[in-house]
């Protein structure tokens, strides 16, 4: 019996932070985060060379994603950033960015 309780207390306290995570943020919204060191904040870019996300339409995005990925567009960095990510990863990613306000 004792053994038991050990077990269901181990078992609430390793589920607490997975239950945390899945109330705060999405995966896309997580995975997004990285982008914003150079695309800006939010996906707000400030200017220069670099494009901002924020509105981007999703297919237009997933495209260009998907071209970087398969080394069809060049680039500098962005092949090495997006290449970890999963066609449906980059598809939420996209999904996400377009619903923000630019």
């Amino acid at each position: 019996m004792k053994k038991r309780i050990h077990v269901l207390v181990a078992a609430a306290v390793l589920a607490v932070p997975a239950i945390s995570y899945s109330a705060g943020i999405s995966d896309a919204e997580l995975s997004a985060t990285t982008c914003f060191s150079c695309h800006g904040p939010e996906g707000k870019n400030v200017g220069g060379a670099i494009p901002a996300l924020a509105g981007y339409p999703e297919k237009v995005m997933v495209e260009q994603l998907k071209n970087f990925k398969s080394g069809q567009r060049p680039s500098t960095v962005m092949q090495r950033h997006i290449k970890g990510y999963s066609d449906a990863e980059i598809e939420d990613l996209a999904r996400y960015f377009s619903t923000l306000k630019p």
